[in-house]
């Protein structure tokens, strides 16, 4: 049993270790090798606009199968990288970006987090300054005398000894 485990933890391992497979189907693989590279590069930072967190080039919904042809379409047609990405941006606007640019609507997207970090460091600055400091020579209270004798006679009745 514990060898049948193991094989399946290697194997899965190697699977995993593999890499995550590309979507790009043969079909639109181009013939060309510079223009499928650049098409690759392109395709890296371009996001699915169904999965949102993949890649069109990772992605096997037919969006991202359309936006890979078109993409491909345009760098056949002759267009540099910057005008194919372009075109894609024009037309499905920054989202289609994984990296969108800092502009005036991303701006909280971009600085959102730093922000909230930024304020939650700073109250938690406030409520620390705001606690009183621990006295290091809190000695515990001494007894008064009454307060011995009584003790004391409650020791001398206890039937613990």
């Amino acid at each position: 049993m514990k060898r049948r485990f193991l094989l399946a933890t290697l194997v899965f391992c190697a699977l995993m270790a593999t890499g995550q497979s590309q979507a790009v189907e043969p079909s639109e693989v181009l013939t060309d090798p510079a223009l499928e590279t650049r098409a690759r590069n392109l395709s890296k930072h371009l996001r699915c606009v169904v999965c949102q967190n993949q890649s069109i080039d990772d992605s096997n919904a037919p969006l991202a199968r359309e936006l890979r042809v078109l993409l491909r379409e345009r760098l056949k047609a002759g267009d540099t990288d910057e005008a194919a990405n372009d075109y894609i941006v024009a037309r499905y606007g920054n989202f289609v970006l994984l990296k969108p640019p800092v502009q005036v609507n991303t701006l909280l997207l971009w600085f959102g987090p730093g922000i909230i970090f930024t304020l939650a460091l700073l109250a938690y600055w406030s409520l620390i300054r705001k606690r009183p400091p621990k006295s290091t020579n809190d000695a515990p209270a001494t007894l008064t005398a009454a307060e011995r004798e009584e003790l004391q006679s409650i020791l001398k009745e206890s039937p613990i000894s």
